[in-house]
């Protein structure tokens, strides 16, 4: 046991006191945080403003179509698709309908596509309008107002957590999950392959000849394993501090106006117009988010995160700690080696995509048993409650299997380990590594 630590506390501090280790974990959030504020304040100052020319011979929309922050609307004479640009307008619109609501825009360049969402919205709302008006005989201005009356509907959603009647809220379980499994997928991908490219190097290297003198190769494909771990669990913690630390500080140092030019220009997205518009807005779904924060079940939601952050990373670990094993001088072999191992994790993300839209559907629950899905696609779906939506037995049945899986990749990692690490010069395929596994002792 001590020289398992031994051989853990040396990965652990030659890895944490090396300067790229120091410069990736302080400069890579301020390079997350930068980017983002750089990206809010360069797209809201480089917001295109079109100024569209309309032609419209039956009258129906001039006078009707409302101008926007990124395109405005002008009904001026004689103004045709040759000379348009010279009279310095970005597009020409032909109003004339086909009989299918299709309507011809001619520029010089291609609108982008808040731009051209804004003016589709436009259109139809104003053919709804002059609808209603000419067929019921409504006011629209009257009925605008009736509209804001009405108000819009607001889902006050509960659930029963056990015992306990919970305020729910898909959106903020949707972002929890999406987030953990997502933050998952990136470490398994991430440090695993710094396990398999750490055990390739002290073979290639014939540092392991050396150690394995003195320990066992079990011991050193754990201590590795472990310390290898452990880096990644502090580099990882200090960037979720240092990045929430930065992003809110960029938040509170950016203008509100240059934040709300921001909101407003996501709200202007394709399809957020017409009746989308009448609905809550950005910033009345992030109060009522950040109110429901303190619905969330943390302690639950943190700690099953931290399960299965470590063994889905100890049971991927040594899977490519023993393709590393078996790898000599030649990069290709550890890429071909190790899709196998890989190509799970990916599909992880894809099952992923679907658990967070339908966490009690089956692909997800039976997902979420695998070892080698369970610590994305469950951690998809704990946000949504427990036992609610992820009833107890599922939950303790996925940690055990995965607990199990862990134990059983060790012991089969370990068997192919002791083999492939002392051996050189010859190219490992799977069925000669099937055979180390397996073999008696």
């Amino acid at each position: 046991m001590n020289k398992i630590l031994l051989i853990i506390q040396r990965e652990y501090l030659t890895r944490v006191k090396n300067k790229t280790f120091i410069l990736s974990t302080i400069l890579t959030p301020l390079l997350f945080a930068g980017l983002i504020t750089a990206v809010t304040i360069i797209s809201v100052k480089n917001l295109d403003h079109e100024k569209i020319a309309v032609v419209d011979p039956g009258g129906l929309f001039k006078g009707n179509l409302e101008n926007t922050k990124t395109i405005s609307f002008e009904f001026p004479p004689g103004v045709d698709s040759n000379n348009y640009s010279a009279k310095g307008y970005s597009a020409i619109l032909y109003t004339a309908d086909s009989g299918n609501n299709t309507y011809k825009l001619i520029s010089k360049k291609q609108l982008g596509i808040i731009a051209e969402g804004n003016l589709e919205d436009k259109i139809n709302e104003t053919l709804e309008n002059n609808l209603l008006k000419s067929k019921y005989r409504i006011d629209i201005k009257e009925l605008e107002a009736e509209r804001k009356k009405a108000g819009n509907a607001e889902i006050q959603q509960t659930y029963h957590e056990g015992t306990q009647v919970k305020k729910g809220n898909s959106g903020l379980a949707y972002g929890i999950g999406y987030g953990s499994g997502f933050l998952i997928y990136i470490t398994l991908l991430i440090y695993g392959n710094m396990v398999m490219r750490g055990v390739t190097e002290e073979k290639t290297n014939r540092i392991a000849e050396v150690v394995i003198s003195s320990v066992k190769p079990f011991q050193l494909m754990i201590g590795k394993i472990v310390g290898i771990g452990a880096v990644g669990l502090t580099q990882f913690l200090m960037w979720i501090i240092l990045i929430a630390g930065l992003t809110a500080g960029a938040t509170a140092f950016l203008p509100k106006e240059t934040l709300q030019q921001a909101q407003e220009s996501s709200q202007q997205m394709p399809g957020a117009g017409g009746n989308v518009k009448a609905a809550s807005s950005a910033a009345t779904e992030f109060n009522e988010i950040k109110n429901t924060l303190g619905e969330a079940n943390w302690v639950l939601i943190i700690g099953c995160f931290l399960f299965y952050f470590l063994f889905g990373y100890l049971f991927y670990a040594s899977l490519f700690a023993a393709v590393g094993s078996t790898v000599n001088e030649d990069a290709n072999d550890a890429q071909s080696l190790s899709m196998p191992i890989t190509m799970p994790i990916i599909v992880s993300i894809m099952i992923m995509v679907s658990a967070i839209t339908n966490p009690s559907g089956s692909l997800a629950v039976w997902a979420s048993m695998i070892p080698f899905f369970s610590p994305i696609v469950m951690m998809a779906r704990i946000p949504f409650g427990v036992p609610g939506t992820v009833p107890y037995w599922q939950l303790f049945l996925s940690m055990a299997l995965l607990v199990g899986g862990f134990l059983l990749t060790t012991w089969i990692s370990a068997k192919i380990y002791r083999t492939g690490i002392l051996m050189y010069g010859k190219k490992a395929t799977w069925k000669e590594m099937w055979k180390w596994a397996f073999r008696k002792a």
